[in-house]
């Protein structure tokens, strides 16, 4: 007797060994949002706890569940291709609805989120952001009877972000509040923002740069020959900015106010400086204010957050929101600047 082999039907493809949805884990999603903002591949897998080869093995089975490039790696930086920005733009979208969902479920039980992400801006004092986390760790049953002496259930996350990139963050779902936004918010639906207060700045350089000793006011023409510190806008998807630099300046991008700060003191460039972040430098001798054609100069922030009739604020978020109403705390997050360095 003669055995033939089985053949696979014509009509029914072989099943192919990693389907392209099943390779779009929320943790896999996640993963590749974290190699799009460090621009790293190793910076990403330190962030997730990873060893880069690992990581990098990760990406390339998803890629080829897709059969597409995700990220282009002839660049020294790892930079999303077209097709990687369609899919993060899309995930972060489907990553804050499914953490929606998740946070509402559990909600219901106790009222207290399981995690609240704050987004806060390099202009505002991170002493008194971690003094408020404090504050919100102690709270016990004499605050909410659901709570015991272990403190509020819920998971404080707390991400760096600057200009645009603080107001993106609650837009697209991943962070539940902003503190700090410098840009106008009243056309984005479903958020709710209030008045954190003013910033007034200062241009100031080291002692030591050619521009200390210019005559005032130094008119563009003569700062244009100059090196610029600027802050980097943390947005991926909203357009960047860049404030203060002129056509055809140089500038030193720098990822944090106080990054800036100790720049221009070692001379490396000027710009301009929160008021209450430079006096104490500037009476000590180690900056120089000066005058230029645009010197006065200030920012209206705010803070804002999600708010939708589906979504109402969890406790956690409500308590944050009850701290943000006090005029002394939105002062000191605006004045409290550590400005050892």
């Amino acid at each position: 007797m003669v055995f033939f082999p089985c053949l696979p039907c014509p009509s029914m493809p072989a099943p192919r060994s990693s389907a392209p949805a099943a390779s779009l884990t929320p943790d896999a999603l996640l993963m590749l949002d974290s190699i799009a903002r460090h621009g790293s591949f190793a910076q990403a897998a330190r962030e997730l706890g990873l060893v880069p080869s690992a990581l990098t093995y990760r990406v390339r089975q998803i890629e080829d569940a897709l059969d597409t490039l995700l990220f282009d790696r002839s660049a020294r930086h790892a930079r999303p291709t077209p097709a990687g920005e369609v899919l993060l733009r899309e995930s972060r979208r489907m990553l804050g609805d499914l953490e929606a969902v998740t946070n509402r479920v559990r909600r219901i039980a106790t009222g207290w989120e399981h995690e609240l992400t704050l987004a806060v801006d390099s202009l505002v004092s991170r002493s008194t952001v971690l003094e408020l986390c404090e504050r919100f760790y102690a709270l016990g049953p004499a605050d909410d009877a659901t709570l015991d002496t272990t403190g509020p259930p819920t998971r404080l996350r707390l991400r760096d972000t600057t200009l645009n990139g603080t107001l993106e963050l609650v837009a697209n779902g991943q962070a539940d509040l902003a503190v700090g936004a410098v840009f106008d918010s009243s056309t984005l639906p479903d958020v709710r923002s209030q008045p954190l207060g003013r910033v007034d700045f200062v241009f100031a350089v080291a002692p030591h740069h050619a521009l200390a000793q210019a005559q005032e006011p130094i008119v563009d023409e003569v700062l244009r020959r100059h090196r610029l510190v600027a802050v980097a806008d943390s947005a991926l998807s909203l357009s960047r900015q860049t404030l203060g630099l002129l056509p055809g300046q140089d500038v030193f991008t720098v990822t944090s106010m106080s990054a800036k700060l100790e720049a221009q003191l070692r001379g490396l460039g000027a710009g301009h400086l929160p008021v209450k972040l430079a006096q104490p430098h500037v009476d000590a001798g180690r900056l120089v204010v000066k005058q230029v054609p645009r010197t006065t100069r200030s920012s209206a922030l705010t803070y804002l957050w999600r708010d939708t009739s589906k979504s109402p604020p969890g406790k956690a978020l409500r308590w944050w929101l009850q701290q943000l109403e006090r005029p002394s705390t939105r002062q000191a997050l605006l004045e409290r600047f550590d400005t050892r360095l």
